[in-house]
């Protein structure tokens, strides 16, 4: 059992050495190689989760010879190995439901470079979720945003470009807040391994000594991170760069990208800093109203959106606006409620993005709200998964977005104080703004089109027998979200049992 200790490590190096290989390979073997890599990845990371809690404990890999404080550090736990093993998922899914559109928006000599980018962008998540070094965290944020960049960029039209340089300019800012933040620390503690500086934050705090440094750190690392995860009002770039790279990188960057950061930051919270030290600090407080602020105006937003997929991208806004609501309650409860959210939003996110190229597609390449009328009918595989992953956003029981809401709720209630009614009449809005928008939606895809018209335009319809693999797709993307609907539970558990051996 022993030898699972090495998984960690060994998907991060697979994914590096994945986009190595696939440099230098024809479009099909690229292919095949990522495939296999995400498969494998999963697999490994679906043990590593089966042997901490197993253990029912984390573990340390030590990279290479060199013990803590010098040598660098791989971290692995229940809360750490779920995520990797989740991520793995959504990365699949969302691949197997553009592959198709990706011959139509790509340029064939570029899928080698596709591939690559999905290679190094797995390649980093899997290190922010593992990695026990503040730099090493640091690095794969970079070449996260990189990759993400290509991702966005690699559709090769005016406002992939436009919206690429945007993503880079304010990611960058990001990072330079985040690096200033780091250093900062590094002056104060003399380490980069998260678990070295919480010792030494504890020693500082105790002795009295860099209280507006130690603030300024913590402050500047929490608006960089919030930056890159796109929370209000650092959203501007995020509408463009998800509504019109290809389907499968908005999917990619809506479910995965920005919860990369964010769970970056809750390792800050507790591994680097402590939680008790952060709900101390205040910083709570502002991520609170920013949240709140999101999730008002970024459904405001989506409302008046009659693009589906912009609609879709203005949601996200919404959405992280609820998990930094959970941080700001400065509970387990509340972080748990976030955690969870991160899941539900990234399965039921990418199902949107997969399910409403489908329908663009019977509606003449439009993505016009007016356009899609009955477009379920025509793509009745991609209405029935825009719609499972509209009730989900809107909070229906059975579905995934309804236990994240309740989790909200729950958090709120359990600790009543100054932020409880905000957070219930917010959360309220918040569900009535959801129904607004994506219920309008589903309804105007579900209105029967006249059959002159549809001949009229030349709109034509496809069937599950048509798009086999989408078809798969969005069967997995709805009975994942189902699961984590109805089976919330034993998630739970691994979530707190993560929380609880996460400092």
């Amino acid at each position: 059992m022993d030898i699972i200790r090495n998984f960690p490590c060994v998907s991060i190096m697979l994914c590096l050495f994945a986009g190595i290989i696939t440099s230098g390979v024809k479009e099909k073997t690229a292919k095949c190689i990522n495939r296999t890599l995400i498969m494998t990845v999963f697999a490994l990371n679906a043990l590593t989760l089966y042997y901490t809690l197993v253990t029912g404990g984390a573990f340390v890999y030590v990279m290479g010879m060199f013990p803590a404080p010098w040598g660098n550090e791989l971290r692995a736990g229940s809360l750490e190995a779920l995520m990797a093993t989740f991520f793995s998922i959504i990365m699949m899914l969302s691949l197997c439901g553009g592959k198709k559109k990706l011959f139509d928006e790509v340029d064939p000599e570029k899928h080698n470079l596709y591939y690559i980018m999905t290679d190094v962008m797995l390649a980093s998540l899997l290190a922010l979720v593992y990695t026990n070094d503040l730099f090493t965290a640091y690095v794969f944020v970079e070449i996260n945003t990189i990759s993400a960049c290509g991702l966005i960029m690699i559709r090769q039209n005016g406002r992939t470009i436009e919206a690429s340089v945007r993503y880079m300019i304010m990611s960058l800012l990001g990072s330079g807040l985040l690096l200033m933040g780091l250093c900062i620390l590094y002056d104060m503690t003399g380490h980069l391994l998260m678990s070295n500086i919480r010792e030494s934050v504890i020693e500082i705090v105790q002795r009295g000594i860099y209280k507006i440094p130690l603030t300024v750190a913590i402050c500047i690392m929490c608006v960089g991170l919030a930056i890159k995860s796109a929370l209000f009002p650092f959203h501007s770039w995020l509408p463009d760069a998800y509504g019109y790279s290809t389907v499968s990188s908005g999917a990619i960057l809506s479910s995965l990208v920005s919860k990369g950061y964010i769970f970056l930051l809750i390792k800050i919270f507790y591994r680097v800093i402590g939680f008790n030290l952060i709900r101390g600090s205040h910083i709570l407080n502002v991520l609170f109203v920013f949240g709140l602020c999101g999730m008002i105006f970024g459904s405001i937003s989506a409302i008046w959106e009659k693009d589906i997929r912009r609609m879709i991208a203005f949601s996200s806004v919404a959405q992280i606006g609820y998990i930094y609501m959970g941080f700001g309650l400065g509970t387990t409860e509340g972080m748990v409620a976030s955690i969870f959210h991160i899941l539900a939003h990234a399965a039921t996110k990418s199902l949107l993005f997969i399910s409403a190229i489908g329908l663009t597609d019977v509606s003449g390449g439009s993505r016009s709200f007016f356009e899609l009328t009955g477009s379920a009918y025509r793509n009745k595989v991609a209405g029935v998964g825009f719609t499972v992953g509209s009730l989900s956003m809107v909070g229906i029981p059975i579905f995934s977005g309804f236990v994240s809401k309740l989790l909200f709720a729950e958090a709120a209630v359990l600790h009543p104080d100054q932020k409880m009614l905000p957070t219930l009449i917010v959360l309220a809005i918040s569900t009535i703004l959801n129904a607004i928008y994506f219920m309008k939606t589903v309804l105007r895809i579900y209105v029967p089109e006249n059959k002159a018209v549809i001949e009229q335009k030349g709109y034509f319809s496809v069937t599950a027998g048509q798009q086999k693999t989408y078809t798969v797709t969005i069967i997995c993307f709805t009975v994942l979200n189902l699961f984590l609907g109805m089976m919330s539970e034993p998630i739970i558990h691994v979530i707190k049992v993560g929380l609880s051996n996460f400092a």
